[in-house]
């Protein structure tokens, strides 16, 4: 399975120099220079791991870091900082690092330790089950999706949005939540998107089924679950 590692490194040097290594490896790399632009990848895309500097423009490495956990408690953030302060570090863990590397740092270390990260991670992914809810089940690992034994053919935003939906099963999501963890920022405030998708969803998750699982919430935004339950 292809492996992509996004790097936020605002010195383009250090970046570039990253993003060799790492192909060379065999990773597919995203470089991002700044924090608000990361966060938009990180909100559009899906990382099996990500370096992240803590010294960034417009939005902190720890802020950063503190937003990612929010939405994905499991994808290794590995930080690279030019401080090695014990409270810098500990800040650092307390807010969900992986890992922290201090520069300048050899990048046969950074290497093997990404790639303890990697098998560490994806043991763990072939243990955890498929997310189902009620006869609906969608497989990250494979990125499948079926309801019953039909499997849904799904566009990667459809994708998307529907295991978001099925991360929080039974949390009523607004607009706003869908739109900044799905689309990211480029879309704020252009709610009706949303909908719009929603109701591609519907037609491909719900249309056939005699069970919809589906579900509006008037006035606040949607969510899925099985009342048979």
């Amino acid at each position: 399975m292809e492996q992509t590692i996004l790097v936020v490194e605002d010195e383009k040097k250090m970046a570039r120099l990253l993003q060799l290594e790492l192909e060379h490896e065999g990773f597919t790399v995203d470089v991002k220079y700044d924090g608000l632009d990361a966060l938009e990848a990180f909100y559009g895309n899906t990382y099996q791991l990500i370096l992240l500097d803590v010294m960034l423009p417009s939005l902190s490495g720890m802020e950063l870091l503190r937003r990612i956990r929010k939405q994905d408690a499991h994808v290794p953030v590995m930080l690279l900082t030019a401080r090695d302060a014990v409270p810098d570090k500990v800040s650092g863990f307390d807010l969900g690092a992986t890992d922290y590397m201090t520069k300048p740092f050899e990048i046969e270390e950074l290497l093997a330790r990404i790639r303890a990260h990697l098998r560490h991670t994806n043991t763990a992914a072939e243990k955890e089950p498929a997310l189902q809810v009620g006869d609906l089940t969608l497989d990250e690992k494979t990125r499948t999706v079926k309801r019953g034994k039909n499997e849904l053919e799904l566009t990667p935003r459809e994708y998307d949005l529907l295991l978001f939906l099925m991360k929080h099963e039974k949390q009523v999501l607004t607009r706003d939540q869908l739109l900044e963890r799905v689309w990211g920022f480029q879309y704020a405030g252009d709610t009706n998107v949303v909908d719009v998708y929603i109701r591609y969803l519907r037609k491909k998750v719900d249309a056939a089924a005699r069970r919809k699982l589906i579900k509006t919430v008037r006035g606040v935004g949607y969510t899925i679950k099985d009342e048979e339950k």
